[in-house]
């Protein structure tokens, strides 16, 4: 599935045992060790793209 620039996406990896939460914009990425942090940081920055996407547009 082909996901746009802009859209915010969670993945989950394993490393070393652990389970880890990638949130993704585009190449960027940030990974948090607890997934309602992800997810919580992945809603605000769905919200902050969106506005931004917004004011560019005017």
């Amino acid at each position: 599935m082909h996901q746009s620039p802009q859209s915010v996406q969670i993945e989950v990896q394993q490393a070393n045992g652990r389970t880890l939460w990638c949130v993704r914009l585009g190449r960027r990425a940030v990974t948090f060790h607890e997934e309602k942090a992800a997810r919580a940081f992945a809603a605000q920055l769905h919200m902050r793209a969106q506005w931004l996407n917004t004011q560019s547009s005017r």
